[in-house]
């Protein structure tokens, strides 16, 4: 029972968590920092991904530094298409035409560059997946797939030429090669 004045706060925090937290807490703020370069953003999406990981434990999951770190991503990615819903939206209630006079361009062309991807060997799709999707300099981009800077700069060029091959060969919309 608890005395007066004094309020339960729920179960103690899990030291695994704490620990993870302590290890991954850098990492993660500065991923979100690099990529957003406001520090209070990054302090409030990284709260936020800190929290998630808090629901992935309670619910049984377990969470790891690259979880985080791709949790973090999402959260980056949220708040940026937030600020693009809300930067629409005043754009109409002042009168302004949206930015893009047909954005299904844009889209079709989204959708043919992830076809492409998804048909490229696993080390091409790896290769161009964390150099220009994650964004990672080549040096990390070797570490991830274990090999040295050179042959990572040589898959690089073979991934890209074959991507570029495929996406050009694709058929585009409406039939025309």
């Amino acid at each position: 029972m608890s005395s007066p004045g004094s309020r339960a706060v729920g179960p103690p925090p899990d030291p695994g968590l704490l620990s993870l937290y302590d290890r991954a807490l850098p990492e993660v703020y500065g991923y979100l920092l690099a990529r957003c370069g406001q520090r209070a953003l990054a302090e409030d999406l990284t709260a936020e991904t800190f929290l998630a990981a808090v629901r992935a434990e309670n619910d049984g999951g377990s969470t790891t530094v690259p979880w985080l770190i791709g949790t973090a991503r999402h959260k980056l990615v949220d708040h940026w298409r937030r600020l693009e819903r809300e930067e629409r939206g005043l754009r109409l209630l002042d009168g302004g035409a949206d930015r893009s006079e047909d954005p299904w361009d844009d889209e079709l062309d989204t959708l043919r560059a992830q076809q492409v991807l998804a048909e490229l060997s696993p080390a091409h799709r790896a290769a161009l997946t964390l150099r220009y999707l994650d964004d990672l300099p080549v040096p990390q981009v070797a570490a991830h797939l274990g090999r040295t800077l050179h042959a990572t700069e040589a898959l690089l060029v073979r991934a890209r030429t074959a991507f570029r091959r495929h996406y050009e060969s694709t058929e585009q919309p409406g039939g025309a090669p």
